[in-house]
C-alpha cells in the first residue's frame, strides 16, 4: 500500500508549487526515489490536465559519467538537455541518494566543466519555467541529522507540508522591509559584515521553488561586501563536507577563505572569477527546521539562519555576477549557535534568531505554527 503521505505531497507539488495548468508540460526529473512517488506525481500532472515527462536517473551513474566527463560530451548533454527544458512549462526535481559523498572522488576539473557547461539550462529552468526542488528522504540523510530514519521521515513530511501559504502572507513585510533597505550589517560571533542591498530587490520564498521553503532573499551589490563571516554550520559541496568556513572580503571579493579543508575550498572559488563573489543574501526562517542536516535546501531555510552565497546570482536579484558556483553557506543566529544580529539600515530586523519590528513578529517560529507570536 503506498503510503498517504506520497499522496499529499505530490498533490502540494502539483497544484501550488508549480501551479500546473490544463496543456502545460512538466519534467519530473527524479533519482534514486520511490518509484511509487514517481507515480503519483505522474497521477497529480493528469489530473491537472498537463502531460508528464519522466527522466530517472541514478546517482552512482552519475558519478561514473562524471568521472570520465570531457567538455565535448559535456556541451552534447547541454545541448540536448536545453532543447527538451525549452518544451517545458515546468520543473519538478527530486533527488535521493543512499550516500551522500558519492561524488567526492570526481574530479575537480571535471566536475567544474560539467558545472560550467550545463549552467545555461539551469539558467533557462530559473527564469523561464515553473520550478520545485527537493530532496527525498533517506537512511543517509537520517544520519547527517542525527535522526533515526523513521524520525526523520516523520519530519520530512511534516516540514514539506507546512501551511506556505500561510508563511507566504507572513513574509510579505520582510520583501518589503528589503526592497527599500540600503546598508545591511550582520553580526555574530567571528562575523562583522557590511554590505549594501539598494535597489537590487528581494524574493520570498513560500513553498513555490523549494520544498521545505522559508526564506527571504537579495543579493549584495557586487563590490560592496566588507568585513568577515565565520558560517558556523557543516556544508556539503560537490561531494566534500566544510566545516568552520571563515571568508574575509574586500571590495566584494573574498580574498581569504578558511575551512578544515582550505586546499579543496579554495580550487571550488577558484572555478571562475565569479565564485569569488557573492550572489545571494538570504534570511531563513522555516520553524520545523531547526539543525543542520547537511543538506542545503533545509539547511538555508533553519530557523533564525541566514545564508551568504558565493558565485552566481539570481535573476530576479541580480548583481550581475555570473559563475558555475552557486554555494549558500549558512549562519545560525539563535542564542544556543552564539546568537547575533541583523540590522537594514538603523533598524534592528533580528536579534538572537527572532523577528523584532512589530510587522515582522509573524515570521517567528510561534506565529508561523499558530501558536501565537
Amino acid at each position: 500500500m503506498t503510503d498517504p503521505r506520497y499522496e499529499t505531497l505530490a498533490k502540494l507539488l502539483i497544484n501550488y508549487s508549480v501551479s500546473l495548468q490544463q496543456g502545460d508540460h512538466l519534467l519530473i526529473d527524479v533519482s534514486d526515489i520511490p518509484e511509487s512517488f514517481t507515480i503519483e506525481l505522474i497521477r497529480a500532472a493528469r489530473k491537472a490536465g498537463a502531460t508528464p515527462i519522466v527522466e530517472t536517473r541514478s546517482t552512482r551513474i552519475a558519478r561514473e559519467t562524471l568521472r570520465g566527463m570531457t567538455e565535448a560530451q559535456a556541451k552534447l548533454v547541454r545541448d540536448l538537455e536545453m532543447h527538451r527544458m525549452k518544451r517545458m512549462q515546468a520543473y519538478i526535481a527530486i533527488r535521493g541518494a543512499a550516500n551522500a559523498n558519492e561524488n567526492t572522488d570526481v574530479p575537480s576539473q571535471r566536475m567544474a566543466t560539467y558545472s560550467k557547461t550545463l549552467r545555461p539550462v539551469q539558467n533557462y529552468r530559473v527564469n523561464k519555467t515553473r520550478w520545485c526542488v527537493l530532496r527525498w528522504p533517506t537512511p543517509s540523510m537520517a544520519q547527517a541529522a542525527g535522526m533515526s530514519t523513521e524520525a526523520f521521515e516523520d519530519l520530512f513530511f511534516e516540514v514539506c507540508t507546512l501551511d506556505y501559504r500561510r508563511m507566504g502572507r507572513a513574509m510579505k513585510p520582510l520583501v518589503r522591509r528589503m526592497q527599500q533597505a540600503d546598508r545591511v550589517h550582520l553580526k555574530a560571533p567571528g562575523t562583522d559584515l557590511t554590505f549594501s542591498i539598494k535597489g537590487i530587490g528581494a524574493q520570498g520564498c513560500q513553498g513555490d521553488r523549494n520544498i521545505p521553503d522559508g526564506e527571504v532573499f537579495s543579493c549584495p551589490i557586487k563590490t560592496s561586501v566588507e568585513g568577515v563571516i565565520q558560517f558556523n554550520t557543516p556544508t556539503l559541496y560537490a561531494g566534500t563536507k566544510f566545516e568552520n568556513v571563515r571568508l574575509e572580503f574586500e571590495k566584494g571579493k573574498i580574498v581569504k577563505a578558511t575551512a578544515n579543508d582550505p586546499k579543496r575550498l579554495n580550487q571550488i572559488l577558484d572555478t571562475d572569477p565569479g565564485a569569488r563573489y557573492i550572489g545571494e543574501f538570504s534570511l531563513g526562517f522555516n520553524p520545523r527546521i531547526l539543525n543542520p542536516m547537511c543538506d542545503i535546501l533545509f539547511d538555508e531555510k533553519i530557523a533564525g539562519s541566514l545564508h551568504f552565497t558565493p558565485g552566481q546570482a539570481y535573476e530576479e536579484c541580480d548583481n550581475g555576477n555570473r559563475s558555475a558556483v552557486h554555494w549558500d553557506m549558512v549562519l545560525i543566529q539563535r542564542p544556543e549557535w552564539g546568537g547575533g544580529e541583523v540590522w537594514f539600515d538603523k533598524t534592528l530586523i533580528r536579534k538572537n534568531g527572532l523577528f523584532q519590528p512589530k510587522d515582522l513578529l509573524r515570521l517567528n517560529p510561534k506565529a508561523l505554527l499558530g501558536k501565537g507570536r
